[in-house]
């Protein structure tokens, strides 16, 4: 068998049409839809009926086996190019943590089965380029939230300084339980009331989180949004680049071809028009 490409549109061997089709793809996406509901559907599985979770056990276990029977063709039709792909490393994972025994040591790992689900994000084309444009953002993100967290780390080390000796409040006692507050406060839950309930003792507390929630919930945090927009737009303009490109190399192939035929019949004219001087001569010559 020739070697397989990881090109949709391109086949080098009949199993590899086969896994390729779109109807193969279509089955195996409803039949990770259909796991995991049967998946959620078991969570009830001690109110439900035995006979009922015994059917749904079987389904699962068949579903099962048809990703571990999907997983093993596609090695075998690729070979050690599967790997090449993250979504395919993603399906071996979890395709190999669902044949994993159903013992209570495992429970979390079977559990993970259900991720199976993110695979649609590969195959639903505005999902896959929002999800690709997330990864795109992730070392931007991650800039962000180490700015995040030294300022918030900073801001529970003032806090527990500044408020721990209050007598209406045990929020700010210790660096955990400020920790935990001020986070609260990050989130916009109830911050007020955690102010109002400092301002008898320490009537300048405003002056503590209204700075921090400024800092930290309208800036840093939009930071957020700023960067996975930029990171869209980055991914639109890069596939409308590549769009360009694709046209542009599909233009040159035709003029080529053209060139190339138009050379051809330029060569068949000559060595027509050389046959007929030569019929010309010899008819001539039979004269």
């Amino acid at each position: 068998m020739k070697k397989a490409t990881l090109d949709e549109q391109t086949y080098n061997s009949s199993v590899e049409r086969f896994i390729e089709r779109s109807f193969v793809r279509d089955t195996i996406m409803t039949l990770i839809v259909i796991n995991a509901i049967v998946l959620g559907v078991l969570t009830y599985s001690a109110q439900l009926p035995g006979w009922f979770v015994a059917i749904l056990e079987v389904i699962d276990t068949a579903v099962t086996f048809i990703f571990v029977a999907e997983i093993l063709l596609k090695l075998f039709v690729y070979r050690l190019q599967f790997f090449k792909l993250g979504w395919n490393w993603f399906d071996f994972i979890v395709v190999g943590v669902s044949v994993i025994p159903g013992g209570s040591a495992f429970t979390v790992l079977r559990a993970l089965r259900v991720l199976r689900l993110l695979r649609l994000l590969h195959f639903i084309p505005t999902m896959k380029r929002i999800t690709e444009a997330l990864l795109t953002a992730l070392p931007g993100m991650g800039a962000i939230l180490a700015i995040l967290g030294l300022v918030f780390y900073v801001s529970v080390v003032m806090a527990t300084y500044l408020f721990s000796g209050s007598q209406n409040t045990e929020n700010f006692n210790s660096l955990t339980s400020s920790a935990l507050t001020m986070f609260e406060v990050l989130t916009m839950e109830g911050w007020n009331e955690h102010m109002r309930d400092l301002l008898d003792e320490y009537p300048w507390a405003w002056a503590f989180f209204i700075p921090f929630i400024l800092f930290t919930v309208w800036a840093i945090l939009n930071l957020f949004t700023a960067v996975i927009v930029d990171s869209l737009q980055d991914s639109a303009i890069e596939k409308v680049l590549d769009a360009e490109e694709k046209i542009s190399d599909e233009l040159v192939a035709q003029e080529s071809h053209e060139m190339t035929r138009h050379k051809e019949l330029m060569a068949l004219i000559g060595e027509l028009r050389a046959e007929v001087q030569e019929l010309k001569a010899a008819h001539r010559g039979d004269g």
